[in-house]
């Protein structure tokens, strides 16, 4: 069976998948499968619409070029695994998601991207230890401008910091500073809205200065803040989200 019909077969198996972006990208970046969900949530009809375009093609900018700047680092060789995102798509609320990206290999050499990005769903509540991280995500929540480590959660559940980890990410599919960290950037989102400055919107979300409010907020969303805010006004949307 050949290379390019096991990787159709793929392609059909993920458009059953509507929470999954799955897509293949060619040495420059451009896609070559695509499953639906992702054909449908940056409004395009069918899969010809976005076969052999870009990111930058198909997203706004500065969005577009964001996410090819990120193949290229998967292109020279890197692997990103269960990174937190926020997707911002044309046509869609924002939303969080895991991607994971990886390069495709042939002859020893780099030929592609293969990714998938997984919407983060709710908290399994019905886990027999949900009850347990509460007030540790009480606390997140209370203090999330202030400085708090991995240890001090732990300590507040009363348990050790390994456990919190397993935990966490058992409940939330994430780990405990991954979760700190969509706080913390949900909360600039919103405030990005008033006419506040950027330096204090960062500092009352728990970072440590501008350049690193920047450089998180960048790896989230794919934007600054600053090109976030204009995108959030130019949006006929940014009243709803």
């Amino acid at each position: 069976m050949s290379e390019a019909l096991v990787t159709d077969e793929i392609q059909t198996l993920f458009n059953a998948l509507p929470d999954v972006v799955f897509f293949v990208k060619d040495r420059e970046g451009r896609y070559t499968h695509c499953n639906l969900t992702l054909i449908r949530r940056i409004g395009r009809k069918r899969i010809g619409d976005v076969v052999g375009r870009s990111a930058e093609d198909l997203f706004p900018a500065p969005l577009g070029t964001r996410y090819l700047q990120q193949d290229r680092r998967v292109l020279r060789g890197e692997v990103l695994e269960n990174q937190l995102e926020v997707h911002l798509y044309p046509n869609r609320l924002p939303g969080w998601c895991l991607t994971f990206k990886r390069p495709i290999l042939a002859g020893g050499s780099v030929v592609g991207v293969l990714g998938i990005s997984r919407d983060l769903g709710q908290p399994d509540k019905r886990h027999s230890s949900f009850a347990q991280l509460e007030q540790v995500v009480s606390h997140m929540y209370d203090h999330y401008a202030e400085a708090i480590r991995v240890a001090e959660m732990a300590r507040i559940a009363g348990i050790s910091v390994a456990q919190l980890e397993r935990l966490f990410h058992r409940v939330f599919q994430l780990t405990p500073q991954q979760f700190l960290t969509k706080i913390r950037i949900e909360s600039a989102m919103r405030q990005l809205r008033s006419s506040a400055t950027i330096a204090s919107i960062g500092q009352a979300c728990g970072f440590c200065d501008q350049s690193a409010f920047s450089r998180q907020f960048r790896a989230v969303v794919g934007v600054t803040p600053r090109d976030y805010r204009t995108l959030r006004l130019r949006s006929p949307s940014n009243q709803s989200d």
